[in-house]
């Protein structure tokens, strides 16, 4: 053991007995688990959670019908604040440079903890699908659609919020409560900004939410990376490609260039790593040497160095790029995330918590439903949704490479954990149609209750156990920060990218709004849509 570990032990002195208190609470079962865990507040909470499934359906719903892509959360946005204004929160809007961000603020009494409650609400290109059809059915075809799930965390947050917040009132327990959205999240486009912006200066503790197939936290360093987003603009001269080819200069030969140069130098990086691009910019027409071309890049390390050394490589092979082809180049970040990092105390506080809420309770339906998903798509699992509840242990030794996601730059600047909640099916590629198949269906319904319960029940924690609160900043300020701080990539100079994926909604908005939920006249999006639940088969004959 690290001696900053023994060192925190030290000061936080309950963890250990309440790890033992949380693994015998998870042994116990269910009905044994709800007596132990759910009384006095949190079987407060957890009514409030169920008198609200109503309205977490209609949330889920509601978002994944706008179908937005990061930096184009319009309707998203309206939907949500509109909702948070009606229920008493006070609304920020326009922060950090970030038009669709917003944060919705309330307090009651004056002191008590502060408390961040964040999830994403940005979508996925070209995953525009038919929800609860087990198939490929696009709903409008090219457009986005929610393949990541992130329409759900808002409802499971939002309803937590409002089932605290009546018992705090109820109660007169003071303390605030933050809910913020992650803006353009699959651009890593937000949370360094919102970081930067001081959106969480005086925030005692964070909890995020996060679409799962399982119902888990964790704690320290996880699998997975840190990123930079960024773009090499390369500028040349234009030609007539047949006639006078000599007399341009191509910008596409320095991004061909450059991207040549990065497959060279790939083998000699790090295992680790994970480097990708696109050539955003080609050129107009092949008959002109194009004058511009841009190479966007995701570049993708596991610690704040290895990040820097990452970014200056590709800066080098850029300049080496321009200098073969007789151009210009500019660098340009689009986004970035940090190395994610969970604290202990509050992750083993939530794992009590999901132990006593545990997995929702499948009915035949929705497992036949998940297992034809599953055979359809080639799924890695075939039996159908997760039933055995995921323990919480130590991070790994080794920390996988991965992805990312931008609540690492949270995670580094105040006490934070994610809760994931299984709204959606086991072994699915991720990122992708497939992905968006369950997010309206009863199963993302029941699986953003058992998140709700679960935030809720946190929430509770962090505002009556000062011990607890202790606890966390005594963990980030003595094991996770003690010989690492923040290092953001931005710089000052450094703006949002909010240009990015104006075109593409322009060009499905009219199409997608056609098809928004409308809550008032059907009890569910499927009905909505005429999806009967559940739609089985393979679509071959249907």
């Amino acid at each position: 053991m690290r001696s900053a570990e023994r060192g925190w032990i030290g000061v936080a002195g309950g963890v250990a007995l309440r790890a033992v208190l949380a693994a015998v609470v998870t042994a116990l079962p269910a009905p044994l688990v709800a007596q132990a865990a759910l009384s006095g507040a949190k079987a407060d909470v957890v009514r409030g959670v169920e008198a609200r499934a109503k309205l977490a359906q209609v949330i889920n719903d509601q978002l994944f019908s706008y179908a937005e892509l990061g930096f184009q959360e319009w309707e998203t946005a309206r939907y949500l604040t509109a909702l948070l204004e009606k229920e008493g929160f006070a609304i920020d809007r326009d922060i950090a440079g970030l038009p669709t961000g917003w944060v919705a603020r309330w307090t009651n009494g004056s002191g008590g903890p502060v408390i961040a409650i964040g999830s994403d609400i940005d979508g996925i290109p070209k995953a525009s699908q038919t929800p609860g059809i087990p198939w490929r059915q696009p709903m409008v075809d090219g457009a986005p659609g929610h393949g990541e799930g992130h329409n759900s965390g808002q409802a499971v947050n939002i309803v937590a919020a409002l089932a605290v917040k009546d018992w705090m009132v109820r109660t007169r327990t003071p303390g605030t409560l933050v809910i913020w959205p992650g803006v353009a999240e699959e651009l890593l486009g937000g949370k360094a900004h919102m970081v930067r912006a001081g959106v969480f200066n005086g925030v005692d503790a964070a909890l995020f939410s996060h679409v799962s197939s399982q119902l888990s936290t964790s704690w320290g360093q996880p699998s997975g990376t840190g990123v930079v987003s960024v773009e090499y603009m390369f500028k040349g001269e234009s030609a007539h490609s047949a006639g006078a080819p000599w007399r341009g200069k191509s910008a596409l030969d320095g991004v061909m260039a450059m991207a040549t140069g990065w497959e060279m130098r790939r083998e000699h990086l790090r295992p680790e790593q994970r480097s990708h691009y696109v050539i955003s910019d080609g050129g107009d027409q092949p008959n002109v040497v194009p004058s511009e071309a841009t190479i966007w890049f995701y570049l993708r390390e596991q610690s704040f160095a290895a990040i820097a050394d990452m970014l200056k490589t590709a800066d080098d092979i850029a300049d080496g790029a321009a200098k073969m082809t007789s151009t210009t180049v500019n660098r340009r970040l689009l986004g970035s995330a940090a190395i994610q990092h969970f604290n202990r105390p509050m992750a083993e506080a939530a794992q009590a918590n999901i132990a006593a809420v545990g997995l929702p309770r499948w009915d035949a339906d929705d497992q036949a439903f998940a297992k034809a998903v599953q055979v359809n798509v080639k799924a890695t699992v075939t039996d159908g949704l997760e039933t055995k509840l995921a323990m919480l242990g130590p991070p790994p030794e080794t920390p996988k490479s991965g992805g990312s996601d931008d609540i690492g730059d949270v995670s580094w600047t105040v006490p934070t954990i994610t809760i994931r909640y299984p709204s959606n099916i086991p072994g699915l590629p991720g990122h992708n149609w497939a992905n968006a198949i369950a997010m309206a269906t009863p199963i993302a319904h029941k699986g953003v209750q058992a998140g709700a319960k679960a935030m809720a029940m946190t929430i509770v924690d962090l505002l009556t156990k000062p011990r607890l609160m202790a606890d966390a900043k005594a963990y980030f300020r003595d094991v996770q920060t003690r010989n690492q701080r923040y290092e953001p990539v931005l710089t000052n100079a450094d703006v949002p990218a909010t240009w990015l994926n104006t075109e593409v909604m322009t060009r499905y908005q009219p199409e997608l709004a056609k098809r928004y939920y409308d809550p008032q006249r059907y009890g569910s999006y499927l009905e909505q849509l005429g999806v009967k639940w559940p739609t089985l088969g393979s679509g071959a004959a249907e």
